[in-house]
């Protein structure tokens, strides 16, 4: 007997103040939501009302059946769209590994480039969150040769930075 295969068609769509409650449902830790946000949010557990700050952020969230499977955001680290810098990625907890964060993010990388025409795209991964740095190195994201890497004060730890950028 064969087995249906369902074809997702992943979609974004501008990030709504009503996706909140189901994106900080994906954050299972404190350890994970630094990783995430590095405490520019604010500190584990932050409120709905505390993540709804992104909004003054370019946001955009995942869809995929109707379902608010991810989430990122777009900012520019100086006055022109000539780069735009990705932050605050995340896939739904549930869909991790099955393809969805790159999906995702080609999306994004796409809109940046069409829409904004930006040239290139960067962002910033901790050391130790490996998936996510892996999933970045698999789209095509390289290392920014630093003289050294920034570093932040997480949970009584020092953790170091990777900056990545891409040409688009």
């Amino acid at each position: 007997m064969k087995r249906k295969v369902k074809l997702s068609m992943l979609r974004l769509r501008p990030y709504n103040k009503d996706d909140a409650e189901t994106i900080l449902t994906w954050i299972k830790d404190e350890k994970t939501f630094y990783k995430w946000t590095a405490g520019i949010l604010g500190e584990y557990p932050i409120s709905v009302e505390q993540f709804n700050t992104v909004s003054n952020l370019m946001a955009f969230t995942a869809i995929d059946d109707e379902k608010i499977v991810g989430f990122f955001t777009v900012r520019r680290p100086n006055d022109s769209f000539e780069e735009l810098r990705f932050g605050f990625v995340i896939v739904d907890s549930e869909k991790r590994g099955q393809g969805y964060g790159k999906n995702m993010l080609n999306l994004g990388l796409k809109y940046a480039k069409e829409i904004f025409g930006a040239n290139k795209a960067s962002l910033g991964v901790f050391k130790n969150n490996e998936p996510a740095y892996y999933c970045y190195k698999a789209i095509g994201f390289e290392n920014v040769e630093m003289d050294e890497a920034e570093k932040y004060a997480v949970m009584g730890e020092k953790w170091d930075c990777i900056e990545l950028e891409m040409k688009l």
